[in-house]
């Protein structure tokens, strides 16, 4: 054995093993806090709660009920006549009015089924005066999660649909607005999206009222 080796093991060797040690710590380090952090980032929603209670929009067209012809007093003495001309006119008026009310969809969530994700509640649309609609979900609750969205979608599967915003909060009553020329009939269904990791957590399927 060289005279020397005793002090290159501790000039040489022994620097290069404790670096080596601390780089590996190091990196070992980091690995736990990326962890923690996503862990904590995908995981303490869960256990947190957040309700909402929004109003109906203002400016939101109502669909008044056409009701039959009970609704209207005919006197006995009245004319054949004059009562085909009253149908007649109800009639009428009941077609003027489905031209200018919009046409409105509703559907109701249905959670994952995975035990973890779900949502629930009512999602319809509501027109508004200035011919532009909004989307609210009513009695909506859904199991809390990280980036959260509410999409309208042409399947559940997030292939092509229109962002309409992070979700409020996972209760309550919400309103969220539906871009100008959004073809209702093409983006039907209505996704809880969790958009960090690409998770549905629950989907309203909207059909014509």
């Amino acid at each position: 054995m060289p005279k020397d080796w005793g002090l290159k093991w501790k000039t040489d060797y022994i620097p290069k093993l404790c670096g080596s040690i601390m780089n590996k710590l190091l990196v070992i380090a980091v690995a736990v806090i990326i962890v923690g952090g996503v862990s904590t980032f995908a995981l303490s929603p869960y256990f947190t709660e957040s309700t909402i209670d929004e109003a109906i929009p203002t400016g939101a067209l109502v669909q008044s009920e056409i009701k039959g012809s009970d609704t209207i007093a005919i006197n006995q003495d009245d004319t054949m006549m004059e009562e085909e001309e009253m149908k007649d006119t109800m009639m009428e008026e009941e077609e003027e009015m489905m031209k200018t009310i919009p046409m409105s969809y509703a559907g109701r969530f249905v959670g994952v089924g995975d035990g973890i994700h779900d949502a629930q509640g009512d999602a319809y649309t509501i027109p508004l005066e200035d011919t532009s609609n909004v989307l609210r979900l009513e009695n909506f609750k859904s199991t809390n999660g990280p980036d959260l969205y509410v999409y309208l979608s042409t399947d559940e599967n997030a292939s092509d649909f229109v962002n309409l915003g992070t979700l409020k909060a996972n209760s309550g009553n919400q309103n969220y607005e539906i871009p100008d020329d959004t073809d209702l009939s093409k983006y039907n269904k209505v996704l809880i999206w969790c958009k960090a990791f690409g998770v549905l957590f629950g989907s309203a399927e909207l059909s014509t009222k």
